[in-house]
This record gives structure tokens, sequence and C-alpha cells, in this order.
């Protein structure tokens, strides 16, 4: 059996500058550079890492979740979001996933499962901030 000793996720950008910017500073995580890939490393609260590296045209957005970030309160991350400029309505009509006008899914209400909002970064991969 392989021995695992950690594991990280990763996904690409198109713009690493870019990619500093809104993770630093729309969403407030810290940023490190990441020894060797040229990308970065996010810290996350819980102190783990997600590798983000450059693709550059090769990019193609995830078109999945690729980042969830966990918060108390729905309603005041997607307040925060907004004000920062991040849209958080992403998914309209058929593909609405039962988002109210401000982008949640309140599936604490329905019972379908948690409240979530989702949102893009600057390359376009999906990102949400959801409540366990």
């Amino acid at each position: 059996m392989v021995q695992i000793r950690d594991a990280f996720s990763g996904f690409s950008v198109d713009d690493v500058d870019a990619a500093r910017e809104f993770y630093g500073t729309a969403l407030g995580l810290a940023v490190q550079e990441a020894p060797g890939a040229g990308g970065l490393t996010l810290r996350l609260p819980s102190g783990q890492g997600v590798l983000v590296y450059p693709k550059g045209e090769a990019h193609v957005p995830a078109a999945f979740t690729v980042l969830n970030l966990v918060v108390d309160d729905i309603d005041r991350a997607v307040d925060e979001l907004n004000a920062a400029g991040v849209v958080t309505k992403i998914y309209t009509g058929e593909e609405s996933y039962g988002t109210d006008e401000r982008g949640i899914n309140r599936g604490s209400v329905s019972g379908q499962g948690p409240d979530i909002a989702w949102f893009r970064d600057p390359a376009g991969n999906v990102l949400s901030v959801i409540v366990e």
C-alpha cells in the first residue's frame, strides 16, 4: 500500500499576478510564491496550502468548483464578495441550481444540502463560499 504523508490540491490560472491580487485582496487569503513552480500557494486558515499554477494561454477554466471556502454566514460572505466586485450570481436560467437573486443556494432551507454561493476567479475557475 502507498504510504501517503500529506496531500494538497491545485488548479491553473492564465495570469498569476491577477490571481495573487484576487486571492490576496478580494478573498483575504495569505498568498505565497510557490517554490519552483512559478505559481502561488494559497494558505488557508487551516494551514493547508492550495497550489495555483500558471498555464498561460493553455489555461481552460474549470467548469466545476475547484475550491470551497467555508464561512459561518453566507449572507455576510456574499455581501463582502459583492462589495469587493466579485459577482456571485453566475448561474442563471436553466442552470441556476436553485440560486436566489444574490446567487445563494439555500440548501439548508430546502433540505437539499448546504447554503452555498458560487463565483469565478479572474481566470474563470469556479469557487464557492459554503456553510457546513
